[in-house]
């Protein structure tokens, strides 16, 4: 009896040992599955999913560089960041950290980088990228955007200023500045070229000019379930033009830009309900809304457990029905918005102090056009700032 006793607990241990060797390598291939990639008009392929690396001040760069090694390991490949984040170096840092020990390679990543503001000129767009390289310590970003069409005077100070405290704008000419895109693009310093926060007039303002080399390959901005922006995805789809939705889980109300008692998207009672119906956390069911409405979500986070959360969202699929509840949330409701009314806006009243609010949605003219865009102001205690 014993000798058959003995057996079993041999055969058992031995089963547990193969099944954990079996269940660890299934571990390991999961934290290191690539998501699904959509191709861009230039074919060239890009993550489904990405981190968003964008922060606030009090969000030291050392949990950026932190969470892009955590992200990788997770699964992430694709990071998205801008000169203007001010985070680049660290990202850097985490990439050439992972590469260098075998995790990936440069191949596997899709790295973003956006040109500011005050490089707008020409002769100006391959200098911000230059610099983001030089931050970055590659040789090329797989894309390139325009972060806003929002010319501002060239110079150091990301938000030039005049004696009064008012911003002061540039003119550019937009075509003169995709052109020099795609030079960064011909010249192998970006792998794609696209645009973000572009409304349709601004997009076609590109597509239709004379000559045109490149097409964007996808514009970039604040996509959710309360801003689903149908029309502008539908436009953009006729045109072969990718969505990257930033803001993708919308924001909580502790946030400095958002207006006091600003609805927290991830509380709302329907979208909790579809989580869970189906064993899933809010987040989730916000991200699989966005792939299946056939936009590239960024999702935000330097949380270990919520980025690993936000990463499983390949494995489930929202219903027809699901679809149709989640698109009757949406409300235009942007996030990043301001407590300046529109009388202020429409009268020209001057920017308020940095001291006053951290950022401000400012009413814009550019060329004919007249639109919003959210600013982060510079905290004037910090050297640099943060968005």
């Amino acid at each position: 009896m014993n000798i058959v006793v003995e057996f079993f607990v041999v055969a058992f241990e031995v089963l547990m040992s193969g099944f954990g060797v079996y269940f660890a390598g299934a571990v390991k291939k999961i934290s290191n599955a690539k998501p699904p990639s959509v191709e861009l008009n230039d074919g060239r392929l890009m993550p489904m999913l990405g981190l968003g690396t964008s922060s606030s001040q009090k969000d030291a760069t050392n949990k950026v560089e932190e969470a892009v090694q955590v992200a990788i390991d997770i699964g992430y490949r694709h990071i998205d960041s801008a000169y203007f984040y001010l985070n680049e170096e660290e990202i850097g840092r985490s990439l050439r950290k992972k590469i260098s020990s075998g995790s990936v390679e440069r191949s596997d990543i899709f790295y973003t980088s956006k040109v500011w503001c005050t490089f707008l000129l020409p002769e100006l767009v391959q200098t911000c990228l230059e610099a983001s390289l030089k931050k970055l310590q590659l040789s090329y970003v797989d894309l390139y955007l325009i972060h806003f069409l929002v010319p501002l005077k060239p110079g150091e100070e990301l938000f030039p200023r005049d004696s009064h405290g008012k911003l002061i704008f540039d003119t550019v000419d937009l075509c003169s500045t995709w052109e020099a895109m795609e030079k960064c693009k011909d010249a192998g310093l970006a792998k794609s070229i696209g645009v973000s926060n572009f409304n349709r007039r601004q997009l076609e303002m590109i597509l239709n000019k004379p000559g045109l080399k490149y097409k964007p390959v996808c514009n970039q901005v604040e996509c959710h379930l309360y801003l689903n922006q149908s029309k502008l995805l539908e436009f953009c789809k006729s045109k072969d033009i990718v969505m990257i939705g930033y803001a993708a889980l919308g924001s909580n109300s502790g946030k400095e830009w958002l207006s006091k008692g600003s609805t927290v998207l991830l509380e709302d009672p329907a979208l909790v309900a579809l989580a869970q119906k189906h064993g899933r956390t809010p987040a989730q069911v916000a991200l699989r809304y966005q792939l299946q409405w056939g936009v590239v979500p960024l999702a935000k986070s330097f949380n270990k457990e919520r980025l690993r959360e936000n990463f499983q969202v390949f494995d489930f699929q929202l219903t027809p029905e699901d679809m149709k509840t989640l698109d009757g949330l949406n409300r235009n409701i942007r996030y990043f918005s301001s407590s300046m009314s529109q009388h202020q806006a429409a009268s020209g009243e001057g920017p308020r102090a940095p001291s006053q609010q951290a950022a401000d949605l400012w009413w814009l003219e550019c060329g004919n056009m007249s639109f919003q865009v959210f600013l982060p102001l510079i905290n004037p205690e910090s050297p640099h700032g943060r968005s």
